[in-house]
This record gives C-alpha cells, structure tokens and sequence, in this order.
C-alpha cells in the first residue's frame, strides 16, 4: 500500500471515522454483507439497509458503505475511486466533523440547484461523473442575477 494511503488509514482510525463506519456496518448491513478489504486500505460492507442516508453508497472514513451487493465495486471502479476520495476527505476533515460539514454543504446545494451534489464541494472534489451525478444548473432566479 502507498504511504499516503496508509497515512489516511492512521488518521481516519484516529479521528474515529474508521471505528464509527464498522459500528455502522455491524448495525446496519444484512449479515450477507460483511465487511471485506478493498483496495488502499479501504474497508467495503455491503447491503447497507438503513433509508439515510440515499446514496446507493457512501463512505465514513475508511469504510464504504454499499446498498445491495458490494462486489461491483471492484478496483478500476469509478465508484470505487469517488468514495476513496470522500475517504481522503475524512482525513484531511477532522473525521466525523466531516458529517455535519457536509451535511451543510448539501443542504446549501439544494437550495442552490435542488440537488444535493451538485454544489457540494464535497462532492465536486470527489468527482460528480465518477460518483455517478450530473452536475445540475443553478436554479433559474439564481442565475438571472
């Protein structure tokens, strides 16, 4: 493993990220879904079953949550690659601040456009197109002025 994939794998353990993702997969994944290693050091549960939040996948920490089977996240995954990052951002984010954060900065998105990613920096720095959304204008009497 890289060094710098390995310091964000420290850092998300110490920050609680890392430790706060696998309480979640051992509460709220079917027992299908365990927990396997992924690439970089990351952790990947699949049948994610609780209804927030919607995303088909989403990251806390090192550990990627998967609605459904998690096998189609595989190594060259688009996916894959979007929730490594957003677990990079859980590093650099002081770990679970990164919630609230980014549970701001989706909030502002839709007031924004009326899409939760689109305006979120969080997002947009992971890669929209790899995460799977399209990048949505701003709303219309927001870009008259």
């Amino acid at each position: 493993m890289k060094p710098v994939y390995r310091a964000r794998q420290v850092v998300n353990a110490v920050n609680l990220s890392t430790p706060l993702g696998l309480l979640l997969a051992a509460t709220a994944t079917r027992p299908e879904g365990r927990v396997r290693k992924g690439p970089d050091g990351l952790l990947v549960a699949g049948g994610y079953r609780l209804p927030v939040p919607i995303a088909s996948a989403f990251t806390v920490g090192n550990v990627i949550l998967v609605r459904g089977d998690a096998s189609r996240l595989t190594g060259t995954s688009r996916l894959l690659r979007h929730e490594g990052r957003h677990s990079t951002q859980y590093a650099w984010c002081l770990g679970i601040v990164m919630i609230p954060l980014y549970g701001i900065c989706a909030g502002a998105s839709m007031l924004l456009c009326g899409d939760w990613a689109s305006y979120n920096p969080f997002e947009r720095r992971a890669g929209l197109a790899d995460g799977g959304y399209d990048r949505r204008p701003l709303r219309p009497f927001l870009r008259r002025s």
